[in-house]
């Protein structure tokens, strides 16, 4: 795909675990092929670089790894999973793990000051963090 043969020699630059040949049925016949994983693929791109394999890059990153990554393992919880928290205007990255929702600290001054995340104004307990008086207004349920 990169426009460089894929023999020993090339093969020299990538570790054990970056290709395997594996066997394809090919028209009810069995074929022998050479595959390379993900990290392999991106130290061919690295190794042999071209302009024109910019888009191979961008197509493999952005196409082929997340569509294999969402048909890999069934969701656990044990697990951690990603995915995007979305209001007009604003979107944060939350992870799922054990059955809590976890959005990054450097991401919390910005969900904070959003319009739509503004808490009534409100006078505050005495003693009361101010996390405990965003808590609710913020919770998914």
């Amino acid at each position: 795909m990169i426009g460089w043969p894929l023999n020993e020699r090339t093969l020299r630059k990538l570790d054990a675990d970056q290709h395997r040949m594996i066997t394809l049925d090919l028209h009810g016949e069995a074929q022998p092929e050479l595959m390379v994983s993900e990290s392999g693929a991106y130290a061919m791109m690295v190794h042999h670089y071209h302009a024109e394999n910019r888009g191979l890059r961008q197509w493999i990153t952005h196409e082929v790894v997340p569509a294999l990554r969402d048909g890999q393992v069934p969701f656990d919880d044990c697990t951690p999973n990603l995915s995007m928290l979305q209001w007009p205007g604003l979107s944060v990255t939350m992870l799922h793990w054990h059955s809590e929702p976890w959005i990054r600290l450097r991401d919390m001054p910005m969900l904070l000051a959003h319009p739509q995340m503004q808490v009534d104004a409100r006078p505050r307990s005495l003693g009361r963090s101010w996390w405990r008086a965003v808590l609710p207004a913020s919770r998914l349920g």
